[in-house]
């Protein structure tokens, strides 16, 4: 599915960024020195082109989110085009669309799965048991992967900002994107949306963030400046089959507190973050009966009281809510932060 963005046609407000702006890989360094940007963060953030003194104003006009020092034939732009932020300083081309793939969220823990889920959905394969955890365990899985070039990138937080992210402001976002308001792209992000807006379960911390700056500043806030960043990594280069794997190693973090970072379907990169307590997070080494190796990251959840009883994971496993840990690995592009 795909986000047309050939048509926004309102001007935003123009937001001065000063002549030595910091870009989100440098707002990464400066607040995170000594925890790598994972693979799958590094993906979503474009940042060639960008220079401390080309730009002084951004604003998302007719053709696109545009930045520009105000000289004609001497300006970088950036195009919300395939693969979501394009920053350049050629001749502006006609933007392109970001894709999106629709289908339920298996990390909502308050929706309930549908009849057919079980037997329809991929995601099933990624719950299960925590005492599964050991050596030798087989497991069918199925790590699905995105073209980095389809993926829709952050967005800057100074642009991120200015755009509106809000249910009631629905008319206007559809209208910047050029999404018919019947189409399922326009449900699509309606639905995140609403995701975002929730009250989530309860204790649940949450918070969606709109960039990768303010995607740093949630999970610092919450767990301190001394975080790590890990998400799954498969060494594939396109989605490898529903395949039985067999776990070689399965390390466990220190930390039983995190900040789980799930990717949402939108015009540009917007994460859902929640701080969880009652959790375990591992690192573990996989391989596959074709030889495909993951280094894949599992989160343990030791309180799932609190999930909807009807919840994909409960009907995988054959389990109440609230009577064992409820484990499930994360896609690639998911980040889990835990203290060090």
């Amino acid at each position: 599915m795909k986000f047309s963005l050939l048509h926004v046609s309102t001007l935003l407000s123009l937001a001065l960024l000063g002549c030595h702006a910091v870009t989100p890989d440098v707002y990464w360094k400066s607040m995170l020195p000594n925890s790598p940007m994972p693979k799958s963060v590094k993906d979503l953030v474009y940042t060639a082109g960008w220079t401390d003194e080309k730009y002084t104003m951004v604003g998302v006009g007719s053709r696109g989110v545009e930045v520009g020092a105000g000289t004609p034939g001497d300006q970088t732009d950036v195009g919300v085009g395939r693969g979501g932020v394009a920053v350049h300083t050629t001749h502006r081309g006609k933007p392109v669309c970001v894709g999106v793939h629709p289908g339920p969220d298996p990390f909502n823990y308050l929706y309930a799965a549908s009849a057919d889920q079980l037997k329809d959905d991929p995601n099933v394969a990624l719950f299960f048991l925590e005492n599964d955890l050991h050596q030798g365990k087989e497991m069918k899985l199925h790590f699905t992967k995105v073209d980095p070039t389809q993926k829709p990138n952050f967005l800057p937080r100074q642009i991120a900002d200015s755009i509106p992210f809000s249910s009631n402001k629905l008319p206007q976002i559809y209208n910047k994107f050029s999404i018919k308001p019947d189409s399922l792209e326009a449900e699509i992000m309606k639905q995140t949306l609403n995701q975002c807006e929730s009250k989530g379960i309860k204790g649940e911390e949450k918070y969606c963030a709109t960039s990768l700056e303010s995607m740093v500043d949630f999970s610092t806030t919450k767990l301190g400046k001394k975080v790590k960043a890990i998400s799954t990594e498969v060494n594939v280069k396109e989605s490898s089959p529903l395949q039985k794997y067999t776990i070689e190693g399965a390390k466990k973090l220190v930390a039983d507190r995190a900040v789980v970072c799930h990717k949402k379907n939108y015009a540009y990169a917007v994460f859902y973050c929640h701080k969880t307590v009652s959790t375990r997070a591992y690192v573990v080494s996989l391989v596959g009966e074709d030889g495909t190796k993951a280094k894949a990251v599992a989160v343990c959840h030791t309180d799932t009281s609190k999930w909807n009883p009807k919840h994909l994971a409960f009907k995988v496993l054959k389990v109440k809510p609230g009577s064992v840990p409820v484990c499930h690995f994360l896609p690639e592009d998911h980040v889990v932060w835990v203290p060090y």
